[in-house]
Order: C-alpha cells, then sequence, then structure tokens
C-alpha cells in the first residue's frame, strides 16, 4: 500500500452521516491532499438562476510504481466510495439536495507518474458512479472525461440529464480549471451537477426532430 494512506483501523457508517464537517479518517485512508468546490450561477427570465457546481478531490494516486498488470480492484473499492461520499455531500450542499439537480457528470485526471487506467479505476466502476447517481437522484449512466494532465489544466466537464439522458436540452459542460492538480503522484477526482439546462437552449429534442438519413445529402443547396 502507498505509504502516505493510512491502514484501516475500524469500520464506520458513513450512510447516513455527513462528511462536509470530519472527514479526518477518511482523508487519511484515501491520502487526500484537498479538496474544493465551485459554485456558478445564471440568471434567468424563465428559470430562474441555474447553479452549476462541482467538487474536486485530490488524492494520492494508490498504484504508483506498479505495472500495468497489476490488479487495481482492491484499491478501487476502498477507496472510490469514499470519493463518491465526499463528492455527492458537497454537490447536495451547493445546489439544495438531489431534488434541484437536474443534470451531472464525473471526470478524473491522473498525473504523469500513473495510468490514465488509474483515472478510470476511481470514476467507471459501481463503486463510484453508482454511489454518485444514487446520492444525487439520477438513473442515467454518468458522462465523464478522463486522462493524464499536469497541474494547472483547465478541465471541461460534461452534464447531461441525470434520468433522460438523450435530452438535448441539458447536454452542456463545465470548464474547471485546477491550479496545481494533478501533480505527478496524484489522481483528481472531480464530480460535477446542474440544477438546470443550458440557458438558452433551443435545437430541439430527440423527440421532436424529424426524421433524417443520408438522403438529405442527394439534395444539398449550395
Amino acid at each position: 500500500m502507498n505509504s502516505f494512506i493510512a491502514e484501516p483501523t475500524s469500520l464506520v457508517d458513513l450512510s447516513s452521516r455527513t462528511t462536509l464537517d470530519d472527514y479526518s479518517e477518511i482523508s487519511a485512508s484515501i491520502g487526500l491532499r484537498k479538496i474544493s468546490r465551485t459554485v456558478e450561477e445564471t440568471p434567468h427570465e424563465q428559470l430562474g438562476n441555474i447553479t452549476r457546481a462541482t467538487a474536486t478531490a485530490v488524492i494520492t494516486n494508490p498504484w504508483l510504481g506498479t505495472g500495468t498488470g497489476h490488479e487495481l480492484a482492491e484499491r478501487t473499492e476502498a477507496i472510490a466510495p469514499l470519493l463518491a461520499k465526499l463528492l455527492s455531500d458537497r454537490l447536495l450542499d451547493a445546489l439544495g439536495g438531489a431534488g434541484n439537480i437536474e443534470a451531472f457528470g464525473k471526470a478524473a485526471l491522473v498525473g504523469l507518474d500513473g495510468e490514465i487506467e488509474h483515472a478510470g479505476a476511481l470514476i467507471h466502476t459501481p463503486f463510484f458512479g453508482n454511489l454518485l447517481r444514487e446520492a444525487l437522484g439520477g438513473t442515467s449512466i454518468l458522462c465523464f472525461v478522463d486522462g493524464r494532465a499536469t497541474a494547472g489544466e483547465t478541465l471541461r466537464i460534461p452534464l447531461w440529464h441525470k434520468t433522460a439522458a438523450a435530452t438535448r436540452t441539458h447536454y452542456q459542460s463545465l470548464e474547471l480549471f485546477l491550479p496545481d492538480a494533478p501533480q505527478a503522484g496524484e489522481i483528481a477526482v472531480i464530480a460535477a451537477a446542474s440544477t438546470g439546462p443550458r440557458p438558452h437552449a433551443r435545437i430541439g429534442d430527440r423527440t421532436t426532430d424529424r426524421q433524417v438519413t443520408s438522403e438529405i445529402l442527394k439534395g444539398i443547396a449550395l
């Protein structure tokens, strides 16, 4: 196990406990360096304020120094649920509860000393996705971005509707600047959510689209 991550010493029940105030034991168990939030509001005449938020956890990469054949499941199962809990608690707090949330997304960036698979291991399994989806009251698969990065990246996180992924009004992205993460031996894990659609969505939807096939290419006006 990575030397920066504490060995488990006891069992705790986080199912009904907030992590907004006391999360010292979680921090120690996952090698948490920092956790942060961003919140932005867009006023809208018909919809009221549309609020979008991100929550980011930066942790020590638990697989540093391992090879491409190393099994990731054990640390994934130990760390990913804790990340889901930390991040979902902060999104719920920022956006006023799951009932206000309409769209969501997720992201992970691994530092240069790790593999892209290390980022994926923390967000692409049920140990993260199912918990985040349940906490935010969704049923859709979470759209995502992952990759390798250096500190100082600007990340664009995709979001879509939390229960109807094909709802085109809720296709949107949220920009996040990470000034000091991920460092070479770290992974930054992000969850994002919105209380509404794009402010001025007007490109129709799959339920109202007319049928379009390649036949339209036979009569293009130039």
